[in-house]
């Protein structure tokens, strides 16, 4: 606990929750989507920070999740809690992705050491913000992104930390900032905290948003197979197994051919050709040779067509054009702000997987607009996170133009496959249980509730309200 929340500056239960209650009853009307950045369509407010904290809780997987050669066992889901001289307060969640945003913080620290470095810069952050003051959180994370990614270095050891894992730290932080901001304006609609510089880029309404489950390296075919049955017509497909570059491309083209035999007649009315699209995801495990050979080998087998997209299938460094690999290639931790995804699609990226969830919501406004003008589709990935950071990506999902071919949004989202306390942690969610929370035959529906509500992400939830208020008794 930080020393701003101790002592004379302790709220008591009643105020605590007292505001909460306040809050959620500004934030349960309803009414008609607006153009504008506010609702009173007035210049933000300048919002002082007097108070700031963190936590996390540690949620164990029902079985590793296993990418990037390795696998995880468990997600630290880091709070951070920011509170302005007026008694609001934000409550923002954030899923850490070690092995994700940086492999080599992964492999140089036990899988708890690394989540504990990532949480030490999510609580350097808000250090850094206690006593100060913002307008907006975009105005913030260009302000303190330097800083945590200097300091990461630093504790890591590494000097070539990427930026990604500084913007993953930040999530739970950016998170707290918007909506903290959205209290501050009387903003009760996810289209009003969207700067009118942004919006473009996230026009859309979709009444439907794919629901993408995730199968780790090493999945079996008749997992794939359940989850067909069930009415995914998108799934995201691991690939990169462990070994060397020859042993892994052995593995993983027996698995696409897998893939292909199982799939090939089955159809979807979501789709322009009424066939299932294949998703890999590499994770930067491949060099640009073994990818060719990847190709050649979907090629061969009559596939190729069916390949939708391939996620990130180099690492950062690897400056091979691949606009001509003859399938759409799309860039997720690569693409760490706006500047990297330019020259991502400069190399010839046909797509950008975009996470609010991962590299919090400021830097995703800006990759998605940069994307929206470049006229490069985008999707939204997951990071196994927990269900209300679900609702913010869903948010995102559902704002997006169509990816090319099919004619609705698409998020991935695998929390439900691998947290052992998935129902638990949906209870937390302030609408559990709505039409919009649930999958149905492979899709979300995202109807005119999903956007009056704001899919329920601006509510406070009771569970991190009173997560807060036991550190204060």
């Amino acid at each position: 606990m930080t020393d701003s929340l101790k002592g004379s500056d302790k709220m008591s239960r009643r105020e605590f929750v007292g505001n909460s209650a306040k809050l959620a009853v500004g934030l349960s009307a309803t009414g008609p989507l607006s153009g504008f950045n506010l609702a009173s369509d007035k210049a933000p407010s300048m919002i002082n920070i007097s108070k700031v904290d963190s936590n996390f809780e540690r949620e164990p997987l029902i079985k590793p999740y296993r990418f990037k050669g390795s696998g995880i066992s468990e997600v630290w889901q880091s709070i951070a809690y920011i509170e302005s001289d007026n008694g609001l307060s934000g409550i923002g969640l954030g899923g850490q992705g070690v092995l994700w945003s940086d492999s080599k913080v992964f492999f140089g620290h036990s899988e708890n050491g690394g989540n504990a470095l990532m949480y030490a810069m999510s609580e350097r952050a808000l250090q850094l913000l206690k006593g100060t003051s913002f307008n907006t959180p975009m105005e913030v994370l260009d302000q303190i992104l330097p800083e945590i990614l200097d300091y990461g270095k630093k504790i890591t050891g590494n000097p070539d930390l990427r930026k990604t894992f500084a913007l993953n730290s930040l999530v739970c932080v950016d998170n707290a900032l918007w909506l903290l901001y959205a209290y501050h304006n009387n903003i009760t609609h996810f289209d009003d905290l969207i700067p009118t510089e942004y919006k473009p880029g996230l026009s859309y309404r979709h009444s439907k948003v794919a629901s993408i489950p995730s199968f780790s390296v090493g999945t079996s075919i008749e997992d794939i197979e359940k989850a067909a049955d069930k009415g995914h017509f998108i799934m995201k497909l691991k690939i990169g197994s462990a070994g060397t570059q020859q042993e892994m491309l052995e593995k993983d083209v027996a698995f696409l051919t897998q893939v292909h035999d199982l799939l090939k007649d089955r159809e979807t009315p979501y789709t322009e050709n009424g066939k299932i699209p294949y998703y890999f995801d590499a994770n930067g495990r491949y060099e640009t040779e073994s990818l060719r050979r990847f190709i050649d080998h979907a090629d061969k087998i009559k596939a190729l067509e069916r390949i939708s997209v391939i996620e990130e299938p180099f690492d950062e460094f690897n400056e091979t054009y691949v606009g001509d690999m003859g399938v759409r290639i799309a860039a997720d931790e690569s693409a760490h702000t706006d500047e990297d995804a330019a020259i991502k699609i400069e190399q010839g990226y046909g797509a950008i997987a975009v996470k609010a969830i991962a590299k919090t919501l400021s830097m995703t406004m800006r990759i998605t607009q940069l994307a929206y003008e470049k006229n490069v589709p985008c999707f939204c990935a997951d990071l196994t996170v927990n269900p209300i950071l679900v609702d913010w990506n869903k948010s995102v999902a559902a704002r997006l133009a169509p990816f090319p071919e099919m004619d609705l949004g698409l998020q991935e989202t695998n929390g439900h496959q691998f947290y052992r306390n998935w129902d638990t942690m949906m209870s937390y969610h302030p609408m559990a249980g709505a039409e919009w929370t649930q999958t149905k035959d492979g899709v979300y529906p995202t109807g005119p509730e999903f956007y009056e509500k704001s899919a329920g992400i601006l509510m406070p939830s009771p569970h991190y309200v009173e997560l807060f208020q036991r550190i204060r008794r």
